[in-house]
């Protein structure tokens, strides 16, 4: 006897395999980074240069601050942040606390330019929980939001990670 394929229907309604936590998370960030790939490259950006807007979205860290989110070193985040400027998306102030310090702040190009990429980034990833309830993206969201707060405040003590007020 031969088994039918399963009718689209059936699609919804049959067990999903759970990958396991490790493949899982592995998996989904790379079809989150696949997204933001796509809406950098429509903007003529870098990945790195999205991921740098995207924390100047709701904050203007020190220069430090930045390299710690980004991961990357203090000269590296330099030359990120000197290519932004010239492109005006951002901008440096000095600190009023410490002279030698440098905060860095989206302009109004950079956060235009952001409107819009967020915009797009929603569609794609839209389309990656499409198949999901309402009440699983409100979980996804809540567990999303546990996981990144515990690593900004575990990386970035000095500028903890708010929950975004839009």
């Amino acid at each position: 006897m031969t088994e039918r394929a399963p009718a689209k229907s059936d699609k919804k309604t049959a067990p999903k395999p759970n990958l396991g936590l490790l493949d899982s998370l592995v998996q989904l960030s790379f079809a989150v980074h696949a997204a933001l790939e796509r809406v950098a490259e429509k903007h003529e950006l870098s990945l790195v240069q999205v991921r740098l807007l995207g924390i100047l979205r709701d904050r203007e860290p020190l220069m430090l601050e930045l390299a710690k989110f980004l991961g990357l070193d203090k000269s590296s985040v330099t030359g990120l942040v000197s290519r932004a400027e010239r492109r005006g998306l951002v901008q440096r102030t000095a600190s009023p606390d410490d002279g030698r310090a440098v905060h860095v702040a989206l302009t109004a190009a950079g956060r235009e330019l952001m409107r819009g990429a967020v915009k797009q980034f929603e569609r794609e990833l839209s389309t990656l929980v499409g198949d999901m309830s309402e009440p699983d993206r409100k979980r996804l969201s809540e567990l999303a939001t546990q996981i990144v707060i515990g690593d900004s405040e575990r990386r970035v003590p000095s500028a903890p990670l708010l929950p975004r007020s839009e």
